[in-house]
């Protein structure tokens, strides 16, 4: 795979959404298979009941209870004592966590910028619909640590601008200390909802510790892990002198027909790997090619598998 020596970043909202994109964004919102306790009251039902305007059920009446919930139009009917029940509604937290190690920023389309776009996008829907929106950038940072930078419960339209500074920000390189990024962000986050992974999940370490504990707490959890064309169907041939763009090992190999045919086989095998893993553990996952347009991604393939409605 060959790395575009100086790749165009984005640096405004319409190098990452562009209006057509933002049009349909306003019409969707994110949807969890598992329905959270919020911080604070917003525009998403709960299955307990609140203190919304919308109906919901009845109870029988029981000692303590506020009478300024008691449906008197039932008592008049029946003589009997009955609380009214409204929806309870809650906001839903989003993180975004975004791959930002070498191996990311490689591809044709570069798939790094595809992974900001997607966030964007994510975080986009999120902050429109008042939800509380937190992203995480992982790479090995100067400290040696996982995680690079991140904001956090951010909330309301207003705040599009902010996250936008902050993905267009980011600059890919290094090797990815995938495990730690994700105990630190395991250990950091509070309260519960979705959390959406873009990573190519190309690492050396593996990748199934960091997702146990991403998974784990009652976060839903969702893998989007993006590959370039080149990856899934390489056209390279001949003598090469092969370089890893995060650790700068090296191999020289002589690329043939066989031997590309057992390099699919040997992707297909860790794609399919991945997805049981995923399964396993009520981890939505997709694989998503980096020339894949992003409103198909949103529109077709997410809300298909119950991402966003």
């Amino acid at each position: 795979m060959l790395k575009d020596a100086s790749p165009k970043r984005p640096q405004t909202v319409d190098d990452l959404l562009d209006a057509n994109l933002v049009a349909q964004l306003s019409r969707v919102d994110l949807q969890s298979r598992k329905i959270f306790r919020g911080k604070v009251q917003g525009e998403r039902r709960s299955k307990k009941r609140g203190e919304s305007v919308e109906f919901a059920d009845h109870r029988p009446y029981v000692s303590g209870d506020d009478l300024r919930h008691v449906d008197w139009n039932i008592y008049g009917r029946l003589d009997r004592l009955f609380l009214k029940l409204f929806q309870e509604e809650e906001d839903l937290s989003l993180h975004v966590v975004l791959d930002c190690s070498g191996s990311a920023d490689c591809g044709s389309p570069n798939k790094f910028t595809f992974m900001q776009r997607a966030a964007m996008a994510l975080g986009y829907i999120g902050l429109v619909n008042l939800n509380r929106v937190s992203a995480t950038a992982i790479a090995r940072a100067e400290d040696g640590t996982g995680v690079l930078t991140s904001v956090r419960n951010l909330r309301g339209r207003r705040r599009v601008h902010e996250i936008r500074r902050w993905m267009c920000s980011l600059e890919p390189g290094g090797d990815l200390p995938f495990t730690d990024a994700c105990k630190r962000i395991a250990l950091s986050r509070t309260g519960k909802g979705v959390m959406v992974v873009l990573s190519d999940l190309l690492i050396k370490e593996g990748y199934e510790d960091g997702l146990r504990l991403l998974a784990g707490r009652g976060y839903d959890l969702v893998v989007l892990q993006v590959m370039s064309p080149q990856e899934l169907e390489p056209t390279v041939g001949g003598d090469l002198r092969l370089r890893d763009v995060e650790d700068r090992d090296h191999a020289e190999v002589t690329i043939s027909a066989p031997l590309l045919k057992r390099y699919k086989k040997v992707v297909e095998a860790y794609l399919r790997q991945v997805q049981g893993f995923c399964a396993a553990r009520e981890i939505t996952h997709l694989t998503v090619r980096s020339d894949t347009p992003i409103d198909t991604l949103l529109m077709d393939y997410l809300r298909k598998r119950g991402v966003l409605r």
